[in-house]
């Protein structure tokens, strides 16, 4: 089996995680949002109340002007927080916000590498450690650029998590998990994040493949958007990770302004613990 070749996460909180899952018993619930949308002060909100909502890690997109590998909900999640003033470096400070009240739960941003050059790549690391946060996830960046963020990233404990597509053959495989670490994230769907469901069927054959080369869970994202598909999701892998329908569900509660409204909290709230049903156990 192909492993990583550097040791990464320094905090334990990724591998504590999945450890305590499998000794439960259960698959993972992981939650993306976009780092402040609507608004700073509403998403440190939800943020405090997903881990009593359900979520056992969770995923805080980057707000990007150009976010390519996005559907329309982040796309317009990105648009909402940048116009509310979100950049990488308040994106850090709601980690840290998040970490004063809850030191367990697994934090993992997601998003491009252009924030994180424009940041500076050894200032950005340095400041990732400090506010909290456990793993990152840069979608443009390929096994062939490593040397730009992902050994730094692990040479520093930070885990590098790497994506696998249903395009990812066995030739491939080595180069995408040589410096993986955390765990590797499945993407079931090909295209664009929000616009295809996930069969439960293909992605166990796809989780099996991966399985093959590597001892790190995966957790399977894309096409994910009900606590029935949570639930046959996590039959078949480590963990199952929704985006889309909560930032949809999040957009749904908004004004005609895409302002915040009195729902917008608890209705993004109350949807994550529907959702994250799909893995309690019996």
């Amino acid at each position: 089996m192909s492993a990583p070749i550097l040791v990464a996460d320094d905090s334990g909180r990724i591998r504590n995680r999945f450890a305590a899952l499998k000794a439960e018993g259960r698959g993972g619930f992981v939650t993306f949002l976009t780092a402040g949308d609507p608004d700073p002060e509403t998403f440190a909100e939800i943020l405090r109340g997903l881990p009593e909502a359900g979520a056992d890690l969770i995923e805080i997109g980057i707000p990007f002007s150009d976010p390519m590998a996005d559907g329309p909900a982040i796309q317009a999640a990105s648009l909402r927080a940048l116009t509310a003033g979100a950049s990488l470096r308040k994106t850090l400070d709601l980690v840290r916000g998040f970490r004063e009240n809850d030191a367990e739960t697994p934090i993992i941003l997601m998003g491009y590498y252009n924030p994180i050059y424009q940041y500076g790549v050894d200032h950005f690391l340095v400041d990732f450690k400090e506010a909290g946060a456990d793993g990152l996830i840069i979608v443009d960046l390929p096994p062939e650029e490593d040397v730009e963020l992902c050994i730094p990233a692990l040479e520093t404990g930070v885990n590098f998590i790497r994506l696998a597509t249903p395009t990812t053959d066995d030739k491939r495989l080595p180069a995408v998990l040589k410096n993986t670490s955390g765990f590797v994230y499945y993407v079931s769907i090909l295209g664009i994040t929000g616009t295809s469901s996930a069969a439960a069927s293909d992605v166990g054959a796809a989780v099996a493949r991966l399985k093959r080369h590597t001892d790190l869970p995966v957790a399977v994202g894309f096409g994910i958007n009900s606590a029935e598909a949570v639930r046959d999701i996590v039959s078949v892998a480590d963990a199952a990770v929704l985006g889309s329908a909560i930032v949809n569900r999040l957009a749904d509660s908004l004004d005609e302004n895409d302002a915040a409204t009195p729902k917008t909290v608890d209705t993004v709230l109350s949807f994550v613990r529907e959702l994250a049903s799909g893995v309690q156990t019996s």
